[in-house]
């Protein structure tokens, strides 16, 4: 006899408030091993792949560890200190970027700056900030980082985790498919199956998408000469998962120090041949523009349709809104946690709402009347 609805309510939610506080209090503990299971749920498709193409699964595992240790190896001696180092002299040359623009804005909208005009003061103030405040800023994040994932969880736990759990992924799945109750088996299968494919869609998908773009914004931008091209180009990549925000953050940030840059970038000269001034490079300024335009013309026309599709079912406003409740209520292991776990509590809720308009709550009687 199957149990009654009151009692497997009770059992479900005690269940989910013992995770609850297992994540609360064992946070740190459990960091590497969300990794690790993060990993290995993203790479687990190109495991499936090899084996189709004839590896067996432990040669599919193997061929994977070494690629990834190479990039990651690779990423640590040449991007990562790049990254940093433009970081931080981004926020040491902000105000003078400020005063281009001061510059910009006096020659052409003088009434905007006045003397003791309020946007004046407000830039003025911004560019001091950045110059005071970011490197501290920086260093504070590192600093932070570091203490949250130190640096036994990145080079050791989270990579043997999983390995671990990529070698052994469709055994484990199969275990916890047969500890399932078995009078839902069924439905728990179907939930998962849409749970697996909002996450695949998103997280692999966009997932791939922000790097392709991130990779090419920073190559094309470095090509173009721009400072600080590869901090742009990498955080627009990051942001790309949220629709137009990394474009906008990006290009905006890319156009302005490309303004800076070559807003005098261009020698004019008299009959004579002396120098007697200096032009906007116009030119290089629309390249950047077009950088990021070509940019969401890829990402919008040929990435998304074919990485992502159109019904990954997990809106940016509900994204947010999952990073920005688990991120402050679990801290960063809430931010790893929040994306699977709002596509699972939107695939439940869907199944929720397709069960209600199928009831007699919503239905009510007429129906049977009318039969």
């Amino acid at each position: 006899m199957a149990l009654s609805v009151r009692t497997q309510a009770k059992y479900w939610g005690i269940s989910a408030l013992l995770a609850s506080v297992l994540l609360w209090y064992l946070g740190d503990v459990l960091l590497p091993f969300v990794l690790g299971a993060a990993i290995a749920y993203f790479l687990d498709p190109v495991a499936d792949r090899l084996e189709a193409m004839g590896c067996s699964r432990v040669l599919a595992t193997l061929i994977i560890t070494v690629v990834m240790l190479v990039v990651f190896i690779l990423a640590a001696l040449l991007l990562i200190p790049t990254l940093l180092s433009q970081a931080a002299q981004l926020f040491a040359v902000a105000p003078s970027a400020f005063r281009t623009l001061f510059e910009f804005l006096n020659t052409n909208f003088p009434m905007l700056l006045e003397e003791d005009g309020v946007m004046r003061q407000s830039l003025v103030a911004l560019g001091e900030t950045i110059r005071a405040r970011g490197p501290e800023l920086l260093n504070s994040v590192l600093n932070s980082a570091l203490g949250i994932l130190n640096i036994v969880t990145i080079l050791l736990i989270a990579p043997v985790v999983a390995v671990y759990l990529l070698l052994d992924w469709d055994r484990m799945i199969a275990r916890l498919d047969a500890l399932m109750p078995r009078d839902h088996a069924a439905t728990i299968r179907s939930l998962m199956r849409a749970v697996d494919a909002t996450l695949a869609g998103f997280i692999r998908g966009m997932g791939t998408v922000c790097l392709i773009l991130g990779t090419f914004y920073a190559l094309s931008l470095y090509v173009l000469g721009l400072q600080f091209g590869l901090v742009v180009g990498v955080v627009a990549g990051l942001l790309t998962f949220i629709p137009y925000v990394g474009a906008i953050v990006g290009g905006g940030l890319a156009i302005g120090l490309a303004l800076f840059q070559y807003w005098n970038g261009v020698e004019v000269l008299n009959e004579a041949g002396t120098v007697i001034g200096a032009r906007p490079d116009w030119i290089k300024i629309a390249l950047v523009y077009v950088v990021f335009q070509s940019g969401q013309l890829i990402e919008g026309n040929v990435l998304t349709p074919r990485l992502v599709g159109n019904s990954v079912g997990l809106h940016p406003v509900w994204l947010l809104l999952a990073l920005s409740v688990f991120g402050a209520i679990f801290g960063f292991i809430g931010l790893l946690v929040a994306v699977p776990l709002a596509a699972s509590i939107g695939v439940v809720i869907r199944f929720g709402i397709g069960q209600y308009l199928d009831s007699k709550l919503y239905i009510g009687l007429s129906k049977d009347k009318m039969e």
